[in-house]
Order: C-alpha cells, then structure tokens, then sequence
C-alpha cells in the first residue's frame, strides 16, 4: 500500500504540460479546484472528469500510476460515499425516498450527491497532481510560487523561505513513504504483526515503527541543513537563479485553455441543470 502513494513524486517526462511555466500552472490549478467546486450538476461534473481525463492524456503520465495514487485513499473516499448517502437531507418534499428503515432514509438525491462528491474528490486529487507534482520538478515549483508570492515579500514575509520549506516537504514525501516501508518490512522480518487484533493492538504495534522513523527524519533535517549551510545558503535575500522564469505564447494560451474550461462550467451549470443536488 504504501509503495502505491505517489503524492510529490515528479515524472521527467516530454509532454506538452510539463512545459508550461510553473506560474502558470500554479494559477491553472488554483483555477482547476474552484471549477470542481463550482460544478452543480451531472453535465458539469462529466465536463470537469473529461478536462481530468484529458489532463493525464497531455502529460503523458501512465494510467497505472494514476490509478494507484488512489488506491490509499479508497478507504477514505468509501467513507465519504457512506455519509453523503446516510446523512443526506432532502431540500424539499419533492426528493426521492428508496429506503426507509427505523431511522434509515436513503433518498436517490443523496446517492447522487455521493457520486458528485466522490467524483469531485477524484477530479482535484488527479487534477492538481497532474498539474502541479507529477509533472513540475520540486527546483521549478519552489521558483513558480517564490516569483507569485514575491509581492508579499514587500511587507517583510519570509516568502523565499516559506516557499522552500513547502517544497522540501513535498519533495521528502516519498523519502518518507520509503523509509517508513523499509522499517516495516525490518519488523516484519523480526515478527511484528501489524494486520490482527484489537484497533489497540495494532496502533500499539506501530509505535516500534514511528520511532525510528522519526529518529531517520531528524537526522536527514539535520544533514540536509548542514548540507545547505556548507553550501552557504543564507536564504533568498541576494540570491540569483540558473534558470529565469519567462512567459510563452504557449503559456497564454494555456491561460486562455484555462479560463475557457471555468467559462463553459459556468454556463454548463446556468443553461444544464440536470440532476442538481
């Protein structure tokens, strides 16, 4: 399962997405998110999955890994699915009662009201990851947010350093997915048993693993610190880049792509209302 989390991985790949500048791939997700949110009904929500599908075909990322980037998170979007259905309370008389029993009312607008919500959990998760982690080196993120934040830095924000921790955390996700599967399969190895017994069996079982993970995290902050001091980093102030961020006819038109996509889910949810909730 955890081989299975992808989350801040970057994929070198030639694609006409990894090209974008990362600015513009910031806002384009910005964007993205609040066109899930805005999506009302079925049509909607089938345009936002197509602009999903059409991302992963751009960049070129395989399916599979797509894919298992949701796999930990079935747990987490069933659950999601079940109190949507159950907790469901209908607007009006009009609604749609199927089931009714003792407490139990399952109305068809709260099992639509699931599939939109787990759609839209589905839709940001593949979105934002094909347009921000899997295919933006952590170097070009950190650069893209620095250069959006750069007004805030007028006021005395640490905007350089905010925006290096944010992607040393992301670019130490998988660092730490693979340590913390190194370590389990050591105390599996040893005997440990971390799938039976009680709920308090098996968190207690995992103390043997958090311990050493975080003794190994530590001590990576702390090389990687020293790591920088010895290269004489003394944060952004004075600092110059390899490499200058500068705007394309393709990243305009990427905008334009951009905006287009929220301009049609506006008018999708005004003039195609079917099946609201």
């Amino acid at each position: 399962m955890l081989r299975d989390i992808t989350l801040g991985q970057y994929f070198p790949l030639d694609s006409p997405i990894h090209k974008i500048d990362p600015r513009m791939k910031l806002i384009t997700a910005i964007v993205y998110i609040v066109a899930v949110f805005f999506a009302k009904s079925a049509v909607a929500y089938g345009f936002i999955l197509l602009t999903a599908i059409l991302l992963i075909v751009f960049s070129k990322i395989p399916i599979k890994t797509i894919l298992k980037s949701l796999k930990p998170l079935i747990f987490i979007v069933i659950i999601t699915g079940i109190i949507n259905v159950f907790w469901y309370q209908p607007k009006n008389d009009s609604a749609t009662l199927l089931v009714s029993f003792w407490v139990i009312r399952i109305y068809l607008e709260g099992i639509i009201s699931a599939i939109y919500m787990l759609t839209r959990i589905a839709c940001i998760i593949i979105g934002t990851s094909v347009i921000l982690t899997y295919t933006t080196s952590p170097i070009a993120l950190t650069d893209g947010l620095e250069q959006m934040l750069a007004p805030l830095g007028k006021i005395h924000l640490p905007v350089h350093e905010f925006s290096m921790m944010m992607t040393i955390a992301m670019r130490f996700i998988p660092t730490i997915i693979e340590e913390t599967d190194k370590i389990m399969s050591a105390q599996k190895a040893r005997g440990s048993d971390f799938s039976s017994g009680s709920l308090f069996k098996r968190i207690k079982a995992l103390i043997p693993i958090l311990i050493p993970l975080f003794v190994s995290s530590f001590r990576r902050a702390d090389e990687l610190a020293i790591a920088m001091e010895c290269r004489c980093y003394r944060g952004g102030e004075g600092r110059t880049k390899m490499t200058k961020l500068k705007f394309r006819f393709t990243d305009f038109l990427w905008f334009v792509l951009v905006g287009s996509m929220i301009a049609v889910n506006i008018l999708i949810n005004t003039y195609l209302p079917f099946f609201v909730v």
